[in-house]
């Protein structure tokens, strides 16, 4: 299977790509018309100087040296007026090379806040089974080095590519007409740089991609070991971390030696090719200021020869400019594959035309025939016997306001019928409906404002207790917050923080204990979601007895009149449920009260009395 991260690295230059690009830069086509002009205004001044030199050698300087002038003071001034002249197109071309530096930032800043926001956008439209296969080291480089890949060929490539152009043209046309002749010569050289061009394009092309690719993987070993911390040193795994981690370290850095290698090469070739013009028009210049070979000593004047050699290094800086151009275009055309594969990526769950809302909720939930599988390649008729189907024909009614329990070994597919209700995922036979409406039909923003979940892992983010129970809903007042922590037991325990509500948590909650974190999941679910289906997933499996005891008097007042679906390993948090239904490979193997279950004797039953002989052995 080809990998993602190389898959983006098969194209060079790609006309489509470019012009999606230029779609972004469209809405400031006022920025991009300044920044052209400026850099057209730009070519036109800059070799106005090499013939403010040359005017200034022969018409003031050579005759002064010569002692051809008849009044000194008349040449002294015409030097002068020359200087400040030269002096004052100096801050005409400051000021326009300022405005013009100064356009182009604004617009590539524009351009990368656009498509930067575009990226984060489309992910967070994606369906998750799209995070379940792309590590987030990877999406993180598509946000940021890959961006600033196309923020560079925009400011640094693009725009530089027409004043380049425009330079070189302009100073094309004032060499031919200064003199046709040298200028022929130098352009010799033209030919040869257009081939090491050509030899080095593959090259760099190559180089680059290989860069970016591992660059992604170690961003991604690098988000891997951040995140799992507490693993790494739980089992002292920080020199075989380090050492993984060093190996693709010294892969991107050999990626990156081998892009510089050919730069660095390919640099110095357009320098000297530059020195080798320079040398030829030294050389027939001079053979023509002499008067060699039956040519007219003087059919060449100094002054020429100056501006010659100013006109034509000057002529090469902008052909390195256009190696630097080539240089962002590679990078670019490499990121805006990987990024544009990201906004290309179908939203496989998205709201049909016309999806409806629930105005009326009632709370019921309906599994249908529902078969359903992770794997995104198993569809509808793949055959049963399968082993990726994670649901297999559920069958499943829960009346308005009933509490339902979950139970089952790991892997029965429990914490899959949570998400399916929320649609997370979509499944691939059968139906999900929420008060007779498949989820399908609806849509999902309002689907799921009436579902609240609290996970067994508690995410939190950075920032004040408040803002994480209020999820920074400003709409949200600070009494509902207040109420919600005392139905969860965990008021006092905030009062008792210094800052209290506005104490700062921070990344992921580090700095309090599990059961802490489980409170302050559940009140965040109620303040969230205070009239509307309940959705627990292990939410009490990793908290003391006492904490345990605390959540189930909440959850008792908190359940009244809600539908509640609880998934629960420790059987004796569920006994007051209206029904458990029993789970067994992905099928429901029995259902019913605690009470029935037992007496019933079947596999729940052995669950019990396997759970409680084990805390028997415990004790």
């Amino acid at each position: 299977m080809t990998r993602p991260d190389t898959d983006a690295y098969q194209k060079g230059f790609d006309a489509h790509l470019v012009r999606r690009i230029l779609h972004y830069v469209r809405p400031y086509l006022p920025l991009v018309i300044g920044g052209v002009l400026l850099a057209l205004l730009i070519s036109l001044a800059s070799p106005l100087f090499a013939l403010i030199q040359r005017h200034a050698i022969d018409a003031y300087l050579s005759p002064l040296a010569q002692g051809q002038a008849t009044s000194r003071d008349a040449l002294l001034s015409g030097l002068t007026t020359t200087a400040l002249a030269y002096m004052g197109l100096k801050v005409v071309e400051f000021a326009l090379q300022y405005g013009f530096i100064l356009t182009i930032g604004y617009l590539g800043q524009n351009v990368l806040r656009d498509i930067r926001a575009d990226v984060f956008g489309k992910l967070q439209r994606l369906h998750l089974a799209y995070f379940d296969q792309n590590p987030v080291g990877r999406l993180i480089t598509r946000v940021t080095s890959d961006v600033d890949a196309i923020n560079q060929f925009i400011t640094g490539g693009l725009v530089s590519l027409i004043q380049s152009t425009f330079i070189i043209v302009v100073y094309v046309v004032i060499m031919l007409s200064v003199n046709w002749r040298l200028a022929l010569i130098s352009f010799t050289v033209l030919p040869v740089l257009f081939l090491a061009t050509r030899f080095f394009q593959t090259r760099l092309r190559d180089s680059f991609r290989v860069t970016r690719t591992q660059q992604a993987i170690v961003n991604s070993k690098l988000n891997e070991n951040i995140t799992g911390m507490l693993t790494v040193q739980l089992f002292a795994r920080q020199k075989r971390s380090a050492l993984d981690f060093n190996l693709s370290n010294r892969a991107l850095l050999s990626a990156n030696e081998n892009s510089v290698k050919w730069f660095s090469l390919f640099m110095p070739v357009v320098a000297v090719l530059g020195q080798v013009a320079v040398a030829l028009i030294l050389y027939f210049a001079a053979r023509q200021i002499l008067g060699v070979d039956g040519v007219v000593a003087g059919a060449i004047t100094v002054g020429t020869l100056f501006a010659f050699v100013q006109l034509s290094q000057q002529l090469f800086q902008p052909i390195q400019d256009l190696a630097d151009v080539f240089n962002n275009l590679q990078a670019a055309m490499a990121s805006s594959e990987r990024i544009f594969g990201v906004l290309d990526t179908e939203e496989a769950i998205q709201d049909k035309p016309g999806a409806q809302t629930l105005p009326d909720f009632q709370g019921r939930v309906t599994f249908e025939g529902v078969w359903f599988a992770y794997d995104q390649s198993v569809t509808g008729t793949t055959p049963d016997t399968d082993d990726r189907w994670i649901l297999r024909g559920i069958d499943l009614d829960i009346q308005p306001g009933e509490s339902v329990a979950l139970v089952g070994a790991t892997g029965a597919g429990k914490t899959s019928v949570t998400a399916l209700v929320s649609r997370f995922y979509d499944v691939q036979r059968g139906a999900v409906k929420v008060d007779g409406v498949n989820v399908r039909d609806l849509q999902q923003h309002d689907l799921r404002k009436h579902v609240g979940v609290v996970l067994q892992d508690v995410f939190l983010f950075a920032g004040t207790i408040e803002s994480n129970l209020t999820l920074n809903n400003p709409a949200i007042p600070h009494e509902r917050v207040v109420e919600a922590c005392r139905y969860v037991g965990v008021h006092d325990y905030i009062l008792s923080l210094k800052h209290g509500y506005q104490t700062e948590v921070r990344e992921r909650g580090a700095t309090l204990s599990t059961g802490q974190k489980q409170l302050l999941a559940f009140a965040r679910a109620l303040i969230q979601n205070p009239d509307i289906l309940l959705v627990l997933d292990e939410a009490t499996a990793n908290v003391d007895t006492e904490t345990e005891l605390r959540i189930q008097a909440a959850l008792e007042r908190v359940m009244r009149g809600r539908t509640s679906i609880i998934i629960a390993h420790r059987l004796s948090t569920i006994e007051h449920c209206d029904r458990i239904v029993v789970m067994r490979k992905g099928r429901i193997v029995e259902q019913g009260s605690h009470r029935q279950l037992l007496d019933k004797g079947g596999y729940y039953a052995r669950l019990h009395r396997l759970q409680y002989a084990q805390g028997d052995a415990a004790d």
